[in-house]
């Protein structure tokens, strides 16, 4: 496993072509500002070097994305609705615990799999809460 680190957009393309080069068999990429501001140009490098990639957040899927796993969005509003319900009520916030995320999901787009040659195996398809055809 090596990281490599993108600092600025400049950086995207070269941390690629280098996992690429390094035949990399895949590709994890990390919440950063940088990375949210150009889902479009990870997702289509991604494709262009046919390294399988994996986001943290379910929008790189809609960008053109192989996977994404990430804490269900939709179960996170729900409990904090519950924490503003509780709040409302009086229960001061300090006296509230911390939660983890509970739920996550795992996506998945089969077009960006063609368009690496990428085929998933039967059992993961069966375990995805999506799959984009």
């Amino acid at each position: 496993m090596e990281y490599l680190d993108v600092r600025a957009a400049s950086d995207i393309d070269s941390a690629f072509l280098d996992a690429a080069k390094k035949h990399a068999g895949g590709v994890l990429v990390l919440q950063s500002a940088i990375i949210n501001s150009h889902r479009k140009v990870l997702t289509d490098l991604a494709i262009k070097t046919r390294l399988p990639t994996i986001y943290y957040a379910p929008e790189f899927l809609d960008s053109g994305g192989l996977m994404s796993y990430a804490a269900s969005i939709n179960d996170l509003y729900r409990r904090s609705a519950s924490y503003v319900d509780k709040i409302l009520k009086g229960a001061k916030p300090a006296d509230l615990p911390v939660e983890q995320p509970t739920k996550f999901e795992l996506l998945i787009n089969l077009k960006a799999a063609k368009q690496i040659s990428l085929t998933i195996p039967p059992n993961v398809l069966a375990r995805a809460d999506r799959v984009i055809r």
